[in-house]
């Protein structure tokens, strides 16, 4: 009997209709085994073999995007997944597609979680783009769902599978002692704001990419935050018309002790000479950790080019004999475990609990959700009191309690409490 995982890929932009639909095309053309080794999972290679996978279908909100993908698709494998279209195109595949197993969310931050619920309702698995939400109450209820359902929800927090990372969490941290202080920075170029995306005004540089790097460092040390502050500046995309913030900064402070800075923004100027810019460091007790994502050695330049930089690592193209391309890399690495960990619910019976260690779960991006959320209303606060000269003093406070807004203005302004909560269950 045939093993077969129906996929429907809803949202072809930048990274759904690249990375995530070259990774189904080359699933589709010759299956996961191959892919295991790269993750520490080809253990199971052989149990995974004969599965198959078909994407069933490609969703987006424009007629010429899903068109597009769709074509893309068959020049990949051959074969044309059905095209979607419209302001809410999932529930239409679902509609169509009711035996789908698994549902790829790689919409704008805002709209993942409806597209979830609908998926789950359906029993579909769910493989989603980060942030996994942006509200915490939302992703109790995408997590509640999911346990109720026994399905997987996976996150695509790609960083961790970076092999520079895999050193870090499972040697270098371990020699520089107990975590002090560190930054993370990652600058998006200005295309990706003014041109690439239309919601920038929905959204800001941190809540879009500052997951990866919130992700990354719970992994390496599963410390929960217990506070932060964050500001934000707005001055370039304000001459284009768009009322976005430029570039987010924000501190947060771990149940460990260390504390760690996050600088994002998305205006990087169009000629510089990488994707984007960025990487991070760690001080511990006993040594530090330098990483740089950007530049990893490997430059080149040529007349009319200028001098680029590119990162080898994410994903490259790798020849095959009958002259289509492979696409490897840690941004691909992300997609597989998840969809192994579907896989084995499906064809083995395994729960919830038995594949939770092989993949970034809904609970662990539930920490980076608490993050995005928190800062965003602290930024918001801080720009508005620094715009009015009374200093960036807003924080947040996480605990057993929930999560609580500490703003000393509202006592000033003749509030009761200098206190709000924002949320009231645990971290």
């Amino acid at each position: 009997m045939a093993q077969t995982m129906k996929v429907a890929l809803i949202g072809a932009g930048m990274f759904g209709g690249d990375v995530h639909a070259r990774a189904y095309a080359d699933l589709q053309k010759a299956g996961i085994a191959g892919m295991l080794g790269r993750v520490g999972l080809d253990a199971r290679a052989r149990d995974l073999a004969p599965v198959e996978f078909d994407l069933a279908a490609i969703a987006t909100r424009s007629e010429a995007s899903a068109s597009k993908a769709c074509d893309a698709y068959e020049v990949w494998t051959g074969r044309r997944p059905a095209a979607y279209h419209g302001e809410t195109p999932w529930k239409d595949v679902i509609a169509d597609h009711p035996d789908l197993d698994v549902v790829s969310v790689a919409t704008p931050d805002h709209l993942h979680t409806e597209v979830t619920l609908d998926a789950l309702d359906n029993g579909s698995h769910v493989l989603m783009e980060k942030p996994m939400c942006l509200s915490v109450g939302e992703a109790d209820e995408i997590i509640s769902k999911a346990r109720e359902k026994g399905l997987v929800v996976a996150i695509d927090m790609h960083k961790r599978y970076d092999p520079d990372h895999l050193r870090i969490l499972n040697d270098i941290k371990n020699r520089i002692g107990d975590p002090l202080y560190g930054q993370a920075m990652l600058e998006e170029p200005l295309e990706v704001s003014t041109s690439t995306f239309k919601w920038a005004e929905q959204s800001d540089p941190f809540s879009y990419v500052g997951p990866h790097w919130t992700d990354l460092i719970y992994n390496y040390y599963r410390s929960k935050p217990v506070s932060l502050t964050a500001v934000g500046q707005k001055k370039r995309l304000i001459r284009e018309g768009i009322d976005a913030y430029d570039s987010v900064q924000v501190r947060v402070d771990f149940e460990n002790g260390m504390s760690i800075h996050f600088h994002n923004n998305w205006i990087t100027p169009d000629d510089f000479e990488g994707p984007v810019n960025q990487g991070h460091e760690i001080v511990g007790a006993d040594g530090k950790v330098e990483s740089d994502q950007q530049y990893r050695g490997f430059r080149f330049w040529y007349h009319g080019g200028g001098s680029r930089t590119v990162n080898n690592h994410m994903t490259r193209d790798v020849k095959r004999p009958e002259g289509h391309d492979a696409y490897v890399g840690y941004g691909v690495d992300s997609i597989i475990v998840g969809l192994v960990a579907m896989c084995r619910v499906k064809f083995e019976g395994a729960s919830l609990d038995d594949v939770s260690g092989i993949y970034p779960t809904a609970e662990d991006g539930r920490i980076t959700v608490a993050i995005v959320h928190a800062a965003r209303l602290v930024r918001d606060l801080n720009f508005k009191y620094l715009e009015e000269g009374k200093g960036a003093v807003v924080s947040a406070t996480f605990g057993d309690d929930g999560i609580t807004i500490v703003d000393p203005n509202r006592a000033r302004e003749g509030q009761d409490a200098v206190f709000e909560k924002i949320y009231s269950a645990p971290l």
